[in-house]
């Protein structure tokens, strides 16, 4: 099959002139955050067929997919033109292309956001306080509130002494009964940079009468200067009363007036979802939770803080519109991250006038798949018996590697699909593999691959994981068979709570860098209220 190519030039002028595109970086994670083009959104080679119809919406929009010379870029733009993708090419020459052709790169991940937040900091000053400056607020019982705005379970691992857990979208919600003297001093931590950043300038550009500062540098500002972090808390913002969130509603409609986003209705979604000329992303900036309890038909569960952090991962067709709704929040976890991803030049919308009976389904996402290959399975049941009683069957675990550490079957061994041919020359030879994953779908596209690599049988875990799990059967933790390196995860220099002070630093000396480079990528159109 030949795939036609596209260069430099062609990518940069449809960033340009602000036209959809979808720019594929389809290396695993870790050799993504090494380095790549500021647009170039990660879509492993191995999740294809798992992501692509939830995150590239439409079949038609320019797709250009990029490696570095590894071989997936042709991989996947087979695997995507079968699914029915019908304008794919690859980026001739990878990543050294794009250098060689005086292109920008950037490491880490969720560059776009990160970049953007340090423009934020450098056009509004937005306030910060040192680690040791808070320690002493809170050391001196000053009538202080700190709000950890990453997603819980971050905040869960580590957290500031007295913080309270309030994801970004929801701050300009929740902090008025938090803090209901205008006279309470609040701080406000993530990890770095960006998220405290995004949170202190959106209560500053809402109005919040309190003294705002971000504790400048996060958790990794507070390791640094030497401060004890607390583990496992759980104190989590409360519901708030009527007038709170009326009051809030006015604040963050006033905000998406200014920063110029657009109001949408049902009829102009029921439209745009049909449209083939156009992509357009239809999300929920609710909690998980009051998600899952109803939501309208055809929207993803994206909580509003995360979506403006981690926008290319929900939303990789640059160009592309959005329609966010929060339809039990007065608006405002929509109205809040809709004026920050109208100032990263997304063509933004907010899905007004929404009623309660429009809220028509419940449950978690589901992502839209292909149809599934017929391969052989086993429940998990028969599966566990076999392992018990013959040393001929081995199962081989497709998850992420962070997964499969949290918990897998006893015995199993840890594989990246990207990977495959090596990882079985480490695997003990056997005349049975059974294949397992999370998602469960995920190892019935691996099986056919596999079984062009060995005579053995190769059979899929019906249900995968979860199956496994809820048979109530045993998970063995840790990393314990791995017959692939860990490509599919970046080591996040903020994460966890054992990482090297120099890393940290280096890291905060990156983040202060991206304004600079942002000037010389010159393809953001990034603006600031």
């Amino acid at each position: 099959m030949s795939i036609s190519t596209k260069n430099h030039s062609f990518v940069r002028n449809k960033l340009l002139n602000k036209e959809e595109i979808a720019f594929l970086d389809v290396r695993e994670e870790d050799p993504h955050a090494r380095e790549h083009p500021l647009f170039a959104a990660n879509l492993p080679l191995p999740r294809i067929e798992i992501d692509a119809y939830g995150k590239l919406p439409k079949r038609n929009i320019p797709i250009v997919t990029l490696d570095d010379g590894e071989g997936y870029a042709e991989l996947a733009a087979q695997r995507l033109v079968a699914l029915g993708f019908t304008n794919v090419s690859i980026f001739e020459g990878g990543v050294k292309a794009w250098k060689a052709a005086g292109g920008e790169v950037f490491k880490d991940v969720n560059v776009p956001s990160k970049a953007f937040g340090e423009l934020v900091e450098s056009k509004r000053h937005t306030p910060s306080l040192s680690a040791q400056e808070v320690k002493q607020l809170i050391d001196n019982k000053e009538d202080v509130v700190v709000v950890d705005v990453r997603r819980f379970d971050e905040y869960n691992t580590m957290s500031i002494p007295t913080g309270i857990s309030v994801p970004g979208a929801e701050l300009v919600l929740r902090l008025p009964e938090l803090a209901p003297n205008p006279k309470t001093k609040v701080i406000v931590n993530c990890a770095g940079r960006t998220r405290s950043i995004i949170g202190t300038q959106s209560l500053i550009n809402a109005g919040i009468p309190n003294e705002v500062n971000a504790l400048r540098n996060g958790t990794i500002g507070w390791t640094l200067a030497g401060q004890e972090l607390d583990r496992g808390q759980t104190r989590k913002f409360k519901e708030v009363s009527e007038n709170t969130t009326s009051e809030a509603a006015l604040r963050a409609r006033s905000v998406a007036d200014r920063a110029g986003v657009k109001r949408a209705s049902l009829v102009d979604v029921e439209k745009w979802k049909s449209q083939s000329e156009r992509t357009t992303y239809f999300f929920d900036t609710r909690t998980p939770e009051e998600y899952e309890a109803k939501h309208l038909p055809g929207f993803r569960s994206v909580p509003g803080g995360q979506l403006v952090q981690e926008t290319e991962m929900v939303a990789p067709v640059r160009g592309a519109r959005m329609v966010l709704v929060d339809p039990s929040g007065g608006g405002v976890r929509a109205n809040m991250p809709a004026s920050w991803l109208a100032q990263m030049a997304w063509d933004v919308f907010v899905l007004d006038d929404v009623k309660s009976s429009d809220l028509s389904e419940k449950g978690a996402w589901q992502a839209p798949l292909p149809n599934l290959p017929q391969v052989e399975t086993v429940d998990a049941n028969t599966l566990s018996s076999w392992l018990k009683s013959d040393s001929n069957t081995l199962v081989i675990d497709f998850s992420t590697h962070a997964n499969y550490v949290k918990g897998h079957i006893p015995g199993s061994w840890y594989a990246l699909r990207s990977q495959l041919a090596d990882a079985l020359q480490k695997i003990p030879k056997v005349d049975r593999y059974v294949l397992t994953s999370t998602p469960a779908e995920l190892g019935k596209f691996v099986a056919q691959e596999l079984q062009a690599l060995t005579k053995a049988e190769v059979l899929v875990l019906e249900g995968g994981n979860a199956a496994w799990a809820k048979a109530g059967l045993e998970l063995e933790k840790g990393p314990t068979h791995l017959a692939s390196p860990p490509l599919d995860r970046y080591k996040r220099p903020y994460e966890g709570t054992s990482v090297d002070p120099a890393a940290m630093q280096a890291y905060l000396d990156w983040e202060f860098g991206l304004v600079e480079q942002l000037g010389k990528d010159g393809t953001h159109h990034f603006w600031v209220l």
